[in-house]
């Protein structure tokens, strides 16, 4: 009756970490607060590395959404989930790269001040998410999936803020372009990891039997 049990497991719902589930709901006002800023402050700077990282900042947000509707679901919702927001990571790695490729061509100079500053806001703001999320890190496709937005999203604001200093100092917008195109590698490899990860898991849940 015990292995019976564990067989079937898929389709009960787990117990829920309040703090994790806190973490998430603040997460998601940040990321669209963020969102918001980098968008206007990036359409002003004529930067495309900003861009980027607002239109990262709107799909974690839809990412902590996600997570936060099938938080309390089976884990085999949990896992289809990250599978989605790993392909999704995937497209915004895409859609990055091709931009950047695009400003290239047009040879427009960012605006540094405004680059800068809110690569440093950005910064701050995913700091504080980082740390409220850290501790999940190795959790489930999805958890994982969480935490891999969050850190990328801190290493592309540092790269913001030196490509910032770069357009300063060189008066080209080279590093913008540079940065924007790091970023969209990131997001792939993230993507890859993440949906390697949930397929796995799918795959294991249909190996034991489970509903999937």
């Amino acid at each position: 009756m015990s292995d019976c049990c564990d067989s079937s497991c898929s389709s009960k719902k787990p117990v829920v970490d309040k703090k994790y589930r806190r973490a998430l709901a603040i997460a998601l006002v940040v990321n669209f607060t963020m969102f918001g800023c980098e968008l206007v402050g990036g359409l002003s700077a004529a930067s495309v590395s900003l861009l980027a990282d607002a239109v990262d900042f709107l799909g974690d947000a839809g990412n902590y959404a996600l997570s936060l509707f099938v938080l309390g679901l089976a884990p085999v919702w949990r896992s289809r989930t990250a599978l989605v927001k790993g392909l999704t990571m995937g497209a915004y790695g895409i859609f990055v790269v091709g931009k950047a490729v695009w400003s290239a061509s047009t040879g427009v100079v960012p605006e540094s001040a405004t680059m800068g500053a809110i690569g440093l806001l950005a910064l701050a703001a995913n700091g504080a998410v980082g740390v409220l999320l850290y501790s999940y890190r190795d959790g489930d496709a999805n958890m994982r999936s969480v935490w891999l937005c969050t850190r990328n999203d801190m290493i592309g604001n540092v790269a913001v803020t030196l490509a910032a200093l770069g357009v300063f100092g060189t008066g080209s917008g080279w590093p913008d372009i540079v940065v924007a195109v790091v970023m969209g590698m990131l997001a792939l490899m993230a993507s890859a990891t993440v949906v390697a990860q949930s397929r796995r898991e799918l795959g294991r849940m249909s190996a034991d039997g489970r509903v999937v």
